[in-house]
């Protein structure tokens, strides 16, 4: 039996493999899913939903080990890898963005909003009714959807980087890497403004846009080949690494890179310079790091783990918080639990939550299989004949750059992974068929039964109905954009 299993998943691995393009930089989604992994493991390990007994009956509220135990600081360090979401998104951009403007920001938002919506169109009700069957208390309802809709915000600024890239592609053409000086400043301006001249705390939330503008600048200038060689990364690395650490000894930032409860200063709420300048570190150990990612991608089960997170990134994503939320709901039927409802105040919690990880994992596989088609443009018609079917696009980069084509025989089978456009066989630029797309929350299309020389069993994992052999003809993974 496991033998079987294992045989199916390098079948699966190596179909996948076969299918992407030679000229895709694997490394980009590689680090897009770390990226994602270490935000929600960064989530799950941060969070305490406690639970408090009084005779009132039991009470929800948050907390973090990272105030009560402020040695596990450096794990921030770790996990909070929100700078690599926008160096990649801003590289995407640049590799998408070719001009048509309202078309091309129409896309990519359409992209964005439809897992939103269906994240709401869950969530609403649910939350209503639990409020108004008494099932849970108007504070309980409010600390549980501050964690659910968390997310919320990074899309929202995502959203607004999205919108402002033909202004960003401008600045890196003109200023190459140091138009993400400019950003830089502002950040530094408004931290000034109201921490040393005794501003209004309002001002700091220009940073929200300022802040995370920066990374998306570094991302822009790396899709336009600003960084050749190793030393621009090593100068980012070092030179970010260094200035953080001044700012937190002598600055009086927090050393944690993420919100803590109680916390006089967040360093995400709003963004301050020291996550900037972190940021800023972690784009140039990103950097450094994609040539190995690379050609350790090229190995077709690493790449498959890979491809599988890209092509459900948004679902990971937005439900990962549900799904912390559902095994502590459901735990709260047996009691409280230790690691899961209980506070963190010694290393034996950690220990304890550490083992809930896996829980946590299963329940977010659940949600990914019941949502994971919001990931998933409408079909377009069909060509004619029946031949060339457009595939859905993506959700949040590129369109997409495995999809499923109907017509394409043995005869064309040595054209995989590229994509016929007019009859040409070319690489393509932005959007266009054959782009090297570099955001991998891309089309969730799975393909069934036969594929890439006829192996059986297996598909692209992400979603979608199957899709097999139709008159003889076997469905293909192609195209690239």
């Amino acid at each position: 039996m496991t033998g079987h299993v294992v045989t199916r998943a390098r079948t699966l691995a190596a179909r996948i493999d076969a299918a992407t393009p030679a000229h895709r930089d694997r490394a980009v989604d590689a680090l897009r899913a770390l990226a994602i992994a270490g935000v929600i493991l960064g989530h799950w390990l941060v969070t305490a939903l406690v639970v408090t007994s009084s005779r009132t009956g039991h009470s929800l509220h948050d907390q973090s080990p990272l105030a009560t135990m402020p040695y596990l600081t450096p794990v921030s360090w770790v996990f909070q890898t929100l700078a690599i979401f926008f160096l990649v998104g801003g590289y995407a951009a640049a590799r998408s963005y070719h001009g048509g403007y309202i078309s091309w920001l129409r896309q990519r938002l359409a992209r964005l909003s439809r897992p939103v919506l269906l994240l709401v169109a869950v969530w609403a009700p649910l939350a209503a009714g639990l409020y108004l069957s008494g099932a849970m208390s108007g504070p309980d309802l409010h600390t549980v959807l501050t964690l659910v809709l968390d997310p919320l915000w990074f899309l929202g600024v995502y959203a607004v980087l999205t919108a402002l890239t033909p202004l960003a592609v401008a600045l890196v053409r003109r200023f190459g890497v140091l138009a993400a000086a400019f950003p830089v400043v502002v950040v530094a301006t408004a931290d000034a403004v109201r921490f040393d001249l005794g501003g209004p705390s309002w001002a700091g939330w220009i940073n929200v846009v300022a802040g995370w503008m920066v990374p998306y600048l570094l991302g822009i200038a790396w899709a336009r080949g600003a960084f050749p060689g190793r030393r621009g990364p090593v100068l980012m690395l070092a030179g970010g690494a260094a200035a953080t650490a001044a700012l937190v000894l002598w600055a009086g930032y927090p050393a944690s890179m993420v919100g803590v409860n109680g916390a006089a200063i967040s360093n995400l709420n709003p963004p301050t310079l020291a996550v900037v300048t972190f940021g800023i570190a972690q784009a140039g150990l990103a950097l450094l790091l994609a040539e190995p990612l690379g050609r350790w991608m090229r190995r077709p089960l690493a790449w498959a783990a890979v491809a599988t997170v890209n092509l459900s990134a948004m679902t990971l994503f937005l439900w990962h918080q549900t799904a912390f939320l559902a095994v502590t709901t459901a735990g709260l039927a047996v009691g409280r639990l230790p690691g899961l409802h209980t506070a963190p105040v010694s290393g034996i919690w950690v220990a304890e939550r550490i083992a809930w990880l896996p829980a946590f994992a299963v329940a977010l596989a659940v949600l990914w299989l019941a949502f994971r088609h919001a990931e998933r443009a409408p079909r377009r018609p069909a060509a004619r004949g029946g031949r060339g079917a457009a595939a859905p696009e993506g959700l949040t980069g590129e369109r997409g750059w495995l999809r499923p084509v109907r017509g394409l025989g043995h005869r064309r089978s040595r054209g995989l992974g590229r994509q016929e456009h007019n009859g040409q066989d070319r690489p393509g630029r932005g959007d266009q068929p054959g782009h090297e797309a570099a955001d991998g929350q891309a089309v969730q299309e799975r393909v069934r039964g036969r594929g890439l020389d006829r192996p059986a069993g297996g598909g692209v994992p992400g979603g979608g109905g199957p899709v097999g052999y139709r008159d003889g003809r076997a469905d293909r993974l192609v195209g690239y954009r």
